[in-house]
């Protein structure tokens, strides 16, 4: 069989694979960015989806818009002002997942051997989305304060064909930090200087446990160069797989125009289930147990880690998102050592997939929404022992 040259360059995602592996019952994974199952509001969608099928029936069942139901976009752009995001419904696209918005942004910018610049570590999955267009990567290094913007601006100069940076200013997967406001401003000057788009992706930017909420880099963005990526999978459910781009008009325009020749429109149902669950319950509220549940299994990890890792495990206590981000010694490779922690029945992600080019092999990424509290305790101590047993 022909197959296309970018395929050549594509393979399946690590932690997919690695989720494949932890569906036995017996192991307690912290490899996913799973939220907590328990806290779905089940009850209440089963009265919005009978309400839906009753009043709304045969349109939930129909082709749909590609742009999205107004309703929904409405919602999600009264959101975005909470977030002094200056946005109407018409700036708004409703995606297949925030994944979606990734994928598309590669189709709408990117040729092969174009050039995205990104934290390093990165998020995999959108390494991955990019990668299937050809392009080339350059990572900048990072701080507890986010991308050094010294290191960022030498990558622009040193190489032609850039064509947008990607980010994720807050509680950064897979490392959990979170850029300073300086750093925030200080990018949009550098993206202005040389004309570039910047993609924020934002999946985790309300699940914040202390510290005060800093400026979105789109509440910021005075000449229409920020890609804003939205989700509910962090906040609500991700089975109803609803995401959305933030655009100035011209850049939504090419938007719709990929998402039209890809799936032609999100599911016309889950819109409505989501958009009518907006109207009738308090979304606030829901996020506001899922933090206080989110906070107690973060506080818990960390504890238990202090007890349990060697001194020479280094990680940062993130402000708020899903994952702890450990760096090692360098005599460990934490893909020999997934497979010796599978053995104890408990997994993690190992961090080599996070740098799109670097080859570091000496880190992991812990996730604590998805696991109860008596299960992080036993996990993380079976992850101590491997490791102090392996230094």
């Amino acid at each position: 069989m022909k197959f296309s040259k970018r395929m050549e360059n594509m393979k399946a995602s690590e932690i997919r694979e690695i989720l494949k592996l932890t569906q036995q019952p017996e192991i307690i994974s912290f490899a996913g960015g799973l939220p907590a199952p328990e806290l779905f509001p089940v009850e209440h969608m089963e009265i919005v989806s009978q309400k839906v099928i009753q009043n709304l029936g045969r349109e939930a069942l129909q082709y749909s818009t590609t742009e999205g139901y107004n309703p929904l976009r409405e919602h999600i752009a009264k959101r975005m002002g909470k977030m002094n995001i200056k946005a109407s419904f018409e700036d708004i696209l409703i995606t297949s997942g925030s994944q979606q918005g990734l994928d598309f942004s590669g189709k709408v910018f990117l040729d092969p051997d174009d050039i995205v610049i990104c934290e390093s570590p990165s998020y995999l999955g959108a390494i991955n989305a990019f990668k299937a267009y050809e392009c080339q990567f350059r990572e900048v290094a990072t701080d507890k304060d986010g991308m050094i913007l010294e290191d960022l601006e030498k990558t622009i100069n040193d190489n032609e064909n850039v064509k947008f940076i990607y980010v994720i200013p807050d509680f950064q997967n897979p490392s959990g930090k979170t850029w300073s406001l300086e750093r925030r401003k200080g990018l949009l000057e550098i993206a202005k200087k040389y004309d570039l788009v910047i993609v924020e992706d934002n999946p985790y930017g309300e699940l914040r446990y202390e510290g005060q909420h800093l400026p979105a880099l789109k509440s910021m963005d005075d000449d229409g160069r920020v890609v804003f990526l939205g989700t509910f999978s962090k906040t609500f459910a991700p089975g109803l797989r609803i995401g959305w781009v933030c655009a100035d008009h011209e850049l939504l325009n090419k938007y719709i125009m990929v998402k039209q020749g890809s799936d032609l429109q999100t599911s016309s149902m889950s819109q409505r289930e989501l958009s009518v669950y907006l109207d009738d319950y308090s979304l606030d509220d829901h996020i506001d147990k899922i933090i206080s549940v989110y906070k107690k299994r973060r506080n818990l990890m960390l504890d238990t880690m202090k007890e349990s890792f060697p001194q020479e495990a280094k990680y940062i206590i993130p402000e708020g998102g899903l994952f702890i981000w450990v760096e090692l010694p360098e005599t460990i490779d934490t893909k020999e050592l997934m497979v010796k922690a599978v053995e104890e029945k408990v997994a993690f992600v190992p961090g080599g997939s996070f740098f799109p080019n670097s080859d570091t092999r000496n880190t992991m990424r812990l996730n604590f929404s998805n696991m109860n509290e008596e299960n992080i305790v036993i996990g993380i101590k079976r992850l101590g022992q491997l490791l102090q047993n392996e230094l």
